[in-house]
């Protein structure tokens, strides 16, 4: 199936704009184009999209993904260079979640102690009130 520039960005929550761009940064290769020059995407450009988007909210910049896909464009005997982006990303996932995990537990225990001096000044304000 083909879909216009439009139906993928409604399809993927990418603007237009941004497709564009990362056609002419060649993050997106090789889009096919009707007699008119409209751009039409087929299920694969959609689905390697899914995957440019995934990397790049895993925090993979740009030119690295770029580099990922040109080499899946030259085709298998690339395979282990893609599988080492790949997994040196995860690290760097995994480094993230870990760093994030540390951070939760930090605020969690900021929130306990603010729990509690809350409720100790809320009962001084209730005995002062009853007080009166």
């Amino acid at each position: 199936m083909r879909y216009t520039i439009r139906e993928v960005s409604e399809k993927t929550n990418i603007s237009a704009y941004v497709l564009r761009y990362y056609e002419k940064e060649g993050v997106l290769p090789r889009i096919d184009r009707s007699q008119g020059g409209s751009r039409r995407y087929t299920d694969e450009d959609l689905d390697l999209l899914g995957l440019i988007t995934c990397l790049k909210n895993t925090g993979m910049p740009l030119k690295d993904i770029r580099t990922f896909v040109q080499l899946r464009e030259k085709g298998p005997h690339t395979l282990r260079q893609r599988r080492d982006i790949l997994m040196a990303q995860q690290r760097s996932v995994l480094e993230s979640m870990e760093e994030m995990r540390k951070n939760y537990e930090k605020v969690t225990r900021k929130l306990a102690y603010y729990e509690g001096l809350l409720a100790d000044y809320e009962a001084e304000k209730a005995k002062e009130k009853a007080s009166l």
